[in-house]
């Protein structure tokens, strides 16, 4: 070390004796050797971080032909020693900053890879971390030669010695997710997690060998080793790159760790899916913690939306698996998106709660019962209009959007503008809530009765208007493929509660005209005063169904009692409510709304509605029809004879009054 010290003329002798009397020692028992190389590769760690590159340089250059002779004996298991002897070779590139030097120490370490890999035992993990301390570099040639061997590792090493290799399995896996989180070679990213992909194959084609591996270090039952050695590291280091890297590599991440659980879930223990879901919501969590405002938006409104619309596709998948493990947190996660200020995300909540429901429950799971004040704290956040929701696919569901850039881009403008102005960031809160609010009651009802059931059912109804005729053999082919039959009549209560409730909030505001004008002064929602017309129409409508459908069903019948009354009360009230509208364009809403209670009304038999009239029979039977070529008119029905003749007399006189033909029967 003395003869190292001088930085201008160092003296090597001794150095170059250390090496020689290295190579000639290297024969000696196993035990001797670690004994003595404990204590020159000590010396080695020291001389290949000397700020002489020329010292550096040698110290490396013998380290490399030492090492070379040295894994030419081989190892025999269970024994160490290849570890302890290439271990300067990770001390110096950790921390040795000389480009020529770590470019160097991956040189040697690949040619070692490409001539004795069939050698090589223990010595696997220093290789690893090597090439790990090489992923995050900014050097491109030092990169690519890293990447390139551990490639050449993972695709050809692994299939002919894997069992030699499986102890360092995880590193290799940990060291390609060093390499996908380097940013600035997008592509090596990218093909490094193809890679991740293959290392399932291994898994799943090898189980046995993760079985029969032992270790010191290791107390896992058999049964277990292939999760624990396996395929936790390789999800859990996707899950580090999704939370770590840019948009494209992360949403690369995301699609390869569902895609491997799609693919091999089949193989999964119970207990397996319970520490695997525990990473994948850790992609949730992400958001909790205080970030920049514009990461925030892209996240939700990118990984989370994609993560979202994925869990619910494996939980269908793997459902009979699932179902009793992760059911509750499927519910609490959804519930979390859907109280997000993204409107996105939030609508995705409640799609993919739509779809879960849909497509895997045939019985009412056993979960615990939703608070009052938790239904409260939903239904009365939306107060805003609606004409910024989406448009459904044909089947009334949404499908997982493709988020652009450019559509992150114009969010991330968004939060940045309103961050400025903070009655602005309010609206926009206000509008989302407003929007999920909608969305909610659609959820309702596809759940119910099935997606695209009540819209098939409304055209049906406005065509038999316009002909004239009730058709009272009109039957929706999908009616019975919702989830009516299988609820419970209180758990339709509940959601009848909930639908109620929606409505009358969005018939308050809508009616509470000095609100809505100092909203619209205020700059909320464009050129005309803000109103809750859909939210007030849809959330009736579908607790109408609701009720009728109930009413008419011959399996429900200890319940019809109490059918009977609200239906009372709520045909009441709304008739009463519609009476008091003055604005055309109001009345014009319910149109549909009342279209459905007409022919519902139409379809009761008659032995049914003497049942449900007090004192006398004076129930309206009759059609309505509409003059060819002209919007109907919004028709009036009442239970009650006098709320009926009040209503026709209301109708002001001209064309569309006289649309409106309505036939009696009593």
């Amino acid at each position: 070390m003395d003869e190292l010290l001088s930085t201008t003329h160092p003296r090597m002798f001794s150095l170059q004796k250390i090496v020689e009397i290295s190579y000639y020692n290297m024969g000696r028992i196993r035990l001797q050797w670690s004994r003595i190389w404990e204590v020159i590769g000590d010396h080695f760690n020291k001389v290949g971080c000397n700020p002489n590159e020329d010292v550096a340089i040698f110290a490396v250059d013998s380290l490399r032909q030492l090492s070379m002779k040295f894994l030419e004996k081989g190892e025999l298991a269970n024994f160490r020693f290849q570890k302890d002897f290439l271990r300067p070779f990770e001390h110096i590139m950790k921390r040795n900053r000389s480009p020529t030097i770590r470019d160097m120490v991956v040189r040697c370490i690949a040619q070692m890879v490409n001539s004795q890999a069939a050698n090589i035992r223990s010595g696997w993990k220093n290789i690893f971390s090597v090439f790990h301390l090489a992923a995050s570099d900014q050097d491109e040639s030092i990169v690519e030669l890293a990447f390139q061997t551990t490639g050449h590792i993972v695709t050809l090493v692994f299939e002919k010695h894997f069992p030699a290799t499986i102890d360092s399995f995880q590193d290799a896996v940990k060291c390609l997710s060093e390499f996908a989180c380097n940013a600035a070679f997008p592509d090596t990213s990218m093909e490094a997690i193809r890679l991740i992909r293959h290392c399932a194959k291994y898994v799943s084609d090898r189980p046995q060998a993760f079985k029969e591996y032992t270790s010191d270090d290791m107390n896992v039952a058999p049964e277990d080793r292939v999760w624990v050695r396996g395929w936790f590291p390789i999800l859990f280091e996707l899950s580090c790159i999704i939370n770590r890297c840019k948009l494209d590599v992360r949403t690369r991440g995301l699609t390869v760790m569902f895609e491997i659980m799609k693919t091999y879930g089949n193989t999964y223990e119970k207990h397996w899916w319970q520490d695997l879901f525990r990473i994948v919501f850790r992609i949730f969590d992400n958001m909790k913690l205080p970030e920049q405002q514009t990461e925030k938006a892209e996240w939700m409104t990118t990984t989370c939306n994609h993560a979202l619309y994925a869990i619910c596709d494996v939980f269908t998948q793997y459902l009979e698996v699932l179902s009793d493990v992760l059911l509750d947190d499927i519910f609490a996660q959804l519930y979390w998106c859907v109280q997000q200020d993204n409107e996105q995300l939030a609508r995705s909540g409640t799609n993919c709660l739509e779809n879960v429901v849909i497509l895997n429950e045939t019985a009412p799971p056993p979960t615990s019962p939703v608070s009052e004040k938790q239904l409260d704290t939903i239904s009365q956040k939306s107060v805003d209009i609606h004409d910024s929701i989406q448009p459904r696919s044909a089947d009334n569901r949404q499908q997982a959007p493709l988020v652009s850039v450019s559509t992150v881009n114009e969010e991330a403008s968004k939060i940045k503008s309103t961050a400025k102005f903070p009655e602005q960031k309010l609206f926009a809160a206000l509008l989302i809530k407003c929007v999920v609010q909608l969305e909610l009651i659609q959820t309702i009802d596809n759940i119910v009765f099935f997606p695209a059931t009540s819209k098939k059912e409304d055209a049906e109804n406005l065509a038999a208007a316009q002909r004239d005729a009730v058709d009272f053999d009109v039957r929706v082919d999908t009616q019975d493929q919702g989830m009516y039959r299988f609820l419970t009549s209180q758990q339709l209560f509940k959601l009848l509660d909930c639908l109620l409730e929606s409505h009358r909030f969005a018939k308050a505001f809508n009616s509470n005209n000095e609100q809505r004008t100092a909203l619209w002064k205020a700059g909320f929602k464009g050129k005309s005063k803000p109103n809750l017309l859909k939210q007030e129409t849809s959330s009736l409508a579908c607790g109408l169904r609701i009720l009728f459908r109930m009413y008419m069903d011959e399996n429900r019948v200890s319940a019809w009692e109490e059918v009977q009354q609200r239906l009372l009360n709520v045909c009441s009230e709304a008739l009463s409510y519609f009476l008091t509208l003055t604005s055309e364009s109001h009345r014009e809403a319910w149109t549909n709304l009342l279209l459905l209670f007409l022919t519902k009304v139409l379809k009761i038999s008659d032995n049914r509605v003497s049942l449900c009239l007090p004192p006398a029979p004076c129930l309206l039977h009759g059609v309505v029809t509409v003059t060819p070529g002209r919007a109907m008119y919004s028709p009036l029905l009442s239970l009650a004879l006098p709320q009926l003749l009040k209503a026709a007399c209301s109708m002001a006189p001209g064309p569309a009054s006289q649309a409106a033909v309505i036939l009696w029967h009593s």
